[in-house]
């Protein structure tokens, strides 16, 4: 079965812009990965300033190369905000990545 990533993000209050416009701007970036199955950006309503970034992949090997080719590739600079060389500051303050396995999973019934 498939596997998902969460990447926690701590985002302070006034970077959530920053870092939605950011998500925005990159839409469509993720969707042609091979092995790629699911996307979502969920930001926190009370509680907390930790954004969670869900995606599922086929496998782990999957992840693993978009990690390696596309992902690297957005966050060296490719991006884009500012095309003067530099690149902006970090919108999160940490991040942390969960990883698990799907054991189980429903969908609505037709």
């Amino acid at each position: 079965m498939s596997i998902v990533k969460i990447n926690v993000l701590t985002v302070p209050d006034e970077q959530r812009d920053v870092l939605e416009k950011r998500f925005a701007s990159r839409a469509g970036a993720v969707e042609s990965s091979d092995g790629f199955e699911w996307f979502e950006l969920l930001r926190p309503v009370e509680g907390t300033d930790q954004y969670l970034v869900y995606t599922r992949w086929r496998d782990e090997a999957s992840f693993q190369a978009w990690m390696e080719g596309p992902m690297k590739a957005a966050h060296q600079g490719g991006g884009a905000q500012g095309g003067g060389g530099e690149r902006p500051k970090p919108a999160a303050t940490g991040s942390t990545v969960w990883s698990f396995e799907v054991v189980q999973q429903a969908a609505p019934k037709a």
